[in-house]
């Protein structure tokens, strides 16, 4: 079939399909882009002409902002559980790599995104083309091959032959739940519009089984005769569970063996927040309860967690001097962490297989009370009644109230990560989407855009600081243009109040994170800026409703869900505002040496809490 290689791309892309338990699914959706000079006649030419004839199902979505872009793919990806991704496509240069930043989140997240960006002629007959890196040690280096430490799989292809191996093998990365991340395909822009002669073949109907591998007997054995020996083990699930939709699984192995499950930020809501074994979030911003809970444990389960140094609370989590760790995972590189007895297999035959090699073994909770007293906390910081300037927390209480239990909330960087996983009820094992392994400011907007295209039926609630608003507002435009409904709640506090509050504990006193004017001093202590957020999401095409109080807040969150376009909610929050404790710690370096007293008291601080940290060889 005589086609360019655009065309082929497109054509390809568009009969690719995944299977899992019997159930297929479109393996790439759609394909969101922003045209220039480098795919505008290659990409840009063969998404027209599939839409117009119809040869190629291949849906496309005009974006805004090329990171933003990558983080709508990741969200998507995240919410269709790595069974389903997007193509995101730009031109050379700083289109490309705008997308960098994307990359590396999906690839941290281990969520499958397929990048396409445009590279530098393969004839070289231009060059050098406008935006090109001339590289004096290689003519055949652009700036696309930043892309490869950020990638699973990468591969520039210079001539038309190469194209089916790179499709293929792409294709077996993002399909991949242990090896999936980010793939990159550079196409130079002249070979994105060169006709080829490709093989009929190449555009068939194909299906990649997604597997969910058996545990290796052996190693089962050693995991449940380590766990036979337990007096206090302790789960931590992990976004694995929620990805292999392991939940009932998980449900039935806490039931069955009385073990309490703490939950890491990818893995809330993998169990029910009212489960009577659930207790909380793990780690620097977790439950008090479950981190009691850590500090004791004999053995920690790990099921599809990667251990982040939130979750470990920089490994002074497990403080148990025999501790030992069981990790279920999918990943052999992960599964291996923590010196652990490793399982490597799908969450869900993972823990079948471990219930049956425990044969009936149960241990006796404590954490009944505890957990009923956390809840009480949860509710006073849910309705707290500071002022004038209501907190952080009630704004998250007045959002958790508000979405039903299928609803979703999104969030990814600033103080409401750590706050949202202290605090939030998880009901469904899809409601809770923090991107907290990048913790990327400006994917709120993005990936909640991303979460809604993959489930429309859910009301996607997208939390987001003004820190995070100004950095990445675009893909409100886009949302608009789709009639994509999202309800986005802007948080206002005048600067960074995460970073503010971490400065200050670390002896920094909050320099550098107000929003405010440069006093005559030199500092930026002077009136707060005058900037509208509200009126600039309203410029953007968003319905906005203004809220002074949690009770107006209340009454507007009713009107966003009654609503069918999107709504903005703009709230002014106190920065200032008390935060209940998670009892945990994070390894942020301070200054061994400072003329500053503030700093000089920090780092005594610090170096009594790393005396706790621990290697786990």
């Amino acid at each position: 079939m005589r086609l360019t290689v655009g065309q082929a791309v497109v054509r390809f892309l568009a009969n690719q399909w995944t299977e899992r338990d019997g159930v297929e699914r479109r393996a790439i959706a759609g394909c969101l882009g922003i045209f220039g000079h480098g795919n505008v006649a290659g990409l840009g030419q063969a998404l027209l002409q599939a839409q117009r004839t119809g040869e190629a199902d291949l849906p496309y979505r005009l974006a805004r902002n090329e990171q933003a872009m990558v983080h709508t793919a990741a969200g998507f990806a995240r919410m269709t559980n790595r069974l389903s991704a997007y193509a995101c496509t730009a031109s050379i240069g700083p289109g490309s790599t705008n997308m960098l930043t994307g990359a590396a989140l999906a690839t941290v997240n281990r969520l499958p995104v397929l990048l396409l960006p445009s590279d530098v002629f393969a004839t070289r007959a231009a060059s050098p083309v406008l935006q090109e890196l001339e590289d004096p040690g290689g003519y055949d280096v652009s700036v696309n091959d930043a892309f490869r430490p950020l990638s699973r799989f990468f591969d520039r292809v210079w001539r038309p032959e190469q194209l089916p191996s790179a499709l293929l093998g792409a294709m077996r990365v993002l399909t991949d739940p242990a090896e999936t991340g980010a793939v990159t395909l550079c196409l130079p822009q002249d070979l994105q519009a060169e006709a080829y002669d490709f093989p009929d073949d190449l555009f068939g109907r194909r299906v990649w089984h997604i597997a969910r591998p058996v545990a290796e007997p052996a190693f089962v054995e050693r995991a449940a005769a380590v766990l036979q020996n337990a007096q206090r083990p302790l789960i931590v699930a992990g976004g694995g569970v929620i990805y292999s939709e392991a939940s009932d699984e998980l449900d039935r192995f806490a039931r069955a063996t009385g073990i309490p499950v703490a939950d890491t930020q990818a893995g809330k809501g993998a169990l029910s927040w009212d489960h009577p074994n659930s207790v909380g979030g793990v780690g620097s911003t977790g439950t008090p309860v479950a981190n009691r809970l850590a500090r004791e444990a004999d053995v920690i389960i790990g099921v599809g967690t990667r251990y982040s140094d939130f979750t470990t609370a920089s490994r002074t989590a497990f403080q148990h001097p025999d501790v030992q760790f069981v990790n279920i995972n999918v990943a052999g590189f992960d599964a291996a962490k923590q010196s652990a007895h490793p399982i490597v297999a799908d969450a869900r035959s993972g823990l079948s297989a471990l219930l049956t090699a425990l044969d009936g073994r149960q241990f006796p909770g404590d954490h009944a009370a505890e957990v009923g007293a956390w809840q009480a906390t949860v509710d006073r910081a849910y309705h707290l009644g500071h002022g004038p300037l209501p907190a952080q927390t009630e704004v998250i209480g007045a959002v958790n109230e508000a979405c039903g239990a299928r609803d979703v909330v999104v969030q990814a960087a600033g103080s409401l990560p750590g706050d949202l996983q202290m605090l939030w009820r998880a009901r469904d094992p899809k409601q809770y989407h923090v991107e907290y392994g990048y913790s990327c400011m400006g994917f709120e907007i993005a990936g909640a855009l991303g979460i809604k295209l993959a489930d429309p039926s859910r009301e996607v609630f997208a939390m987001v600081g003004d820190g995070s608003y100004l950095m990445m507002a675009q893909e409100i435009v886009t949302a608009v243009a789709e009639g994509i409904k999202l309800i986005i709640v802007l948080i206002q506090n005048h600067g960074f109040a995460s970073i503010g509050a971490l400065s200050e504990s670390l002896g920094s006193q909050r320099f550098g994170t107000s929003y405010r004017y440069r006093s005559a001093d030199g500092d930026y202590d002077g009136a707060h800026l005058p900037v509208d957020l509200a009126a600039n999401a309203e410029s953007l095409g968003a319905h906005v409703i203004r809220c002074r109080t949690i009770a107006d807040l209340a009454d507007g969150l009713k009107r966003a869900r009654e609503a069918d376009r999107l709504t903005v909610l703009h709230i002014e929050t106190d920065p200032l505002a008390p935060v209940p404790s998670s009892d945990s710690w994070w390894d942020v370096p301070v200054p061994q040496t400072s003329s500053l007293e503030s700093t000089r008291e920090a780092h005594v601080a610090y170096e009594k809490a790393k005396r706790l940290q621990r290697p786990y060889l």
